[in-house]
């Protein structure tokens, strides 16, 4: 059944009809989940579609379940350079030539990435110049091949590769990326959201299209991804499928494990109490002001006066009649907390020394 299913799908492909050849492929490939060859088949099926995140996944499953399948190995460095995964390509495509040598589609696969690895770099070297001679030895010598006099023909201009700085920021539900591109016309622009893609084209008039396609750190809500194109940059706002920081914009092997953001940081939005925080909080400020007060230094009357409160703000009733009864009949002399020492007395006024005590009469 899966050999049918197979079969139907390499002719959909030959049919240019790729979505129904990976579906097919899938459909197959649950019948034979071993299958290297069906997992190598869609990635190159994926390749055809742009699905170049899934054709990686599918060749590095057939690589596992194959380590000597050359095709696979061919294909995930094809889908890694379109990804602009200029390392990992060369990686994988020098694991395949290791397995097929003199294999040219890996030669030119791997001059290629080293040609874009030096231009990313900025130390792409110098191109040899053209040789007006022929190649073919069957022409003869140097000296037998005249040389070619185009000086009558009209100069053709190569096409202009426009460049474009980008950067990015990111918060903990969203990256932002700005693409720095002056004066461009927003209908010259087109952006699209993949899971874990971001494709970016502006085209411009007489110039090759500028291509910005990174496979990203992380995977991302395409319904939810928006942009805008301003006067001077095109601005990607990029909402994350988890709230985890990137270490970079684009995926590589070298990433560490991402981790997640504490929303409680100072990066989340403010949040505010619940009325059950307000309570804990009220009493935690009740608490504060008590402890001033006690703490506060009075003089006078004014320590007097706290003292006794305090005093009798702690105190049992007896205590409190005590205090009453002994600082009310001693005309503010005595101050006694014992209710069985005053109670069954009148508490007499007692002056401090070296004054004395006056009656004053009305």
């Amino acid at each position: 059944m899966a050999t049918d299913l197979e079969k139907k799908a390499k002719e959909a492909f030959v049919d240019d009809n790729f979505e129904l050849a990976v579906d097919l492929y899938t459909q197959a490939i649950d019948m034979d989940p071993n299958n290297a060859d069906l997992y190598a088949d869609r990635a190159q099926a994926n390749i055809k579609l742009k699905s170049y995140t899934e054709a990686i996944a599918d060749a590095n499953k057939a690589i596992e379940l194959d380590p000597s399948m050359t095709k696979a190995y061919l294909r995930k460095g094809t889908a890694c350079i379109k990804l602009e995964e200029f390392q990992t390509a060369k990686a994988a495509l020098e694991a395949g030539a290791a397995l097929s040598p003199g294999d040219s589609r890996f030669i030119n696969l791997i001059k290629e990435c080293d040609d874009l690895i030096a231009e990313e770099t900025g130390l792409l070297p110098k191109q040899p110049a053209q040789s007006s001679l022929s190649p073919d030895a069957s022409l003869g010598t140097a000296k037998d091949v005249p040389m070619q006099d185009n000086s009558h023909e009209p100069a053709v201009m190569p096409l202009v590769k426009p460049k474009y700085r980008h950067e990015y920021y990111q918060k903990p539900d969203e990256v932002v990326v700005t693409i720095f591109a002056k004066g461009i016309p927003a209908e010259n622009v087109a952006v699209e959201f993949g899971e874990q893609i971001l494709s970016v084209t502006i085209s411009i008039p007489r110039e090759d299209p500028f291509h910005f396609q990174p496979r990203l750190f992380g995977k991302i809500l395409p319904e939810k991804c928006r942009y805008v194109v301003m006067s001077a940059k095109v601005e990607i706002r990029l909402a994350k499928a988890e709230t985890i920081n990137w270490a970079s914009l684009e995926f590589t092997r070298e990433n560490k494990v991402p981790q997640k953001i504490n929303v409680s940081s100072g990066m989340a939005r403010p949040t505010y109490p619940s009325s059950k925080s307000r309570a804990v909080d009220w009493d935690k400020l009740e608490a504060q002001v008590k402890k001033e007060e006690k703490e506060e230094k009075l003089d006078g009357d004014a320590a007097l006066n706290k003292l006794f409160r305090d005093i009798y703000q702690d105190a049992d009733e007896d205590t409190r009649r005590a205090m009453k009864k002994s600082f009310v009949e001693s005309n503010g002399t005595v101050l006694s907390t014992n209710w069985k020492e005053v109670g069954s007395k009148k508490v007499e006024s007692t002056p401090p020394d070296g004054m004395e005590l006056r009656k004053w009469e009305l």
